[in-house]
């Protein structure tokens, strides 16, 4: 007798929104969105990183750090944790975070009951013209992560992160059914014949496709200027958020300009079957792998 597969159905959100240089203003824009995307079925949300105001790692100055809270009784994590139990959604919010003396790129994930289920922080941290974080913050110290919320287990990483199939491979690994990247990613101020939408998407494309699972990635819009100690600095954010089905085939998108709320529907039991079916996992040999441990290629 033919066994009936099992359905699970998981409905995932990418919003797209250009940023004031105010929290308030932000927030109730992100909270707008996270409406919409609910009303359209949406189970996940994700917003775009760092969306409580300019995307400040333009410049290094010193004053920005007074933007960093605390993790714990963040107020933005705390209004999006009552969004979430009103309406039974899980929410992955970005935020700059202040631990004692250190700082980080870090995300709180709240599940659709409005628990926090605890945090990531940004492994990776880029440092060039225009997007100086190093400067900012530290790496990230909790490793690769999956959570479990109600709807799906999802791995969530930032931005830059995006680049690196390891992240994406790691987080797989420990079970995740969803990948989730919130960006800030825009034009080059030292190159402005630069444009680096294409490769950025088909990196990710990539990720969805090798390890076979949808993947999600919010971006913001809008032409952004930061005043720095060589005058202002200019970065115009180019959206083109997405979300692409587990053979990297893109199912929803944004243009580069506009406003956005993306959604697009995802039975995890198939893909599940389609993974394992596949053999990607199967046929992997981690034994010959310890170069990836390696800088330099010499083990």
């Amino acid at each position: 007798m033919e066994m009936q597969g099992r359905r699970r159905e998981v409905v995932v959100s990418s919003l797209q929104f250009a940023c004031s240089d105010d929290i308030s203003t932000n927030v109730a824009a992100a909270e707008r969105l996270v409406r919409e995307a609910h009303a359209k079925g949406a189970n996940i949300v994700l917003i775009q990183e760092l969306f409580e105001g300019y995307y400040f790692c333009q410049a290094q100055r010193e004053d920005f750090f007074q933007r960093a809270k605390p993790y714990k009784n963040h107020p933005t994590i705390a209004r999006m944790q009552k969004l979430a139990k009103e309406l039974g959604v899980v929410i992955p919010v970005s935020f700059f975070e202040e631990a004692n003396a250190a700082h980080y790129n870090s995300i709180a994930i709240i599940d659709a009951d409005g628990t926090d289920l605890g945090i990531y922080r940004k492994s990776h941290i880029p440092d060039g013209p225009g997007y100086q974080e190093k400067f900012y913050f530290n790496p990230g110290d909790t490793g690769f992560k999956v959570f479990q919320t109600k709807f799906a287990k999802i791995g969530v990483a930032i931005c830059w992160d995006q680049w690196f199939p390891e992240a994406a491979r790691a987080m797989v690994l420990q079970g995740a059914e969803v990948l989730f990247y919130p960006t800030a990613i825009g034009s080059e101020p030292q190159d402005q014949g630069l444009d680096s939408r294409d490769h950025w998407r088909r990196v990710m494309q990539g990720h969805a496709g090798s390890n076979v699972v949808p993947l999600v990635a919010s971006n913001r819009i809008g032409k952004e200027i930061i005043e720095t100690e060589h005058g202002p600095s200019q970065i115009t954010f180019y959206g083109t958020s997405f979300i692409a089905g587990p053979t990297g085939e893109i199912v929803a998108e944004a243009d580069d300009k506009s406003e956005a709320v993306l959604v697009a529907q995802f039975d995890l039991e198939m893909i599940k079957s389609k993974r394992q079916s596949w053999g990607v996992f199967r046929d992997r040999r981690p034994d010959l792998y310890k170069v990836l441990l390696t800088m330099d290629g010499n083990i």
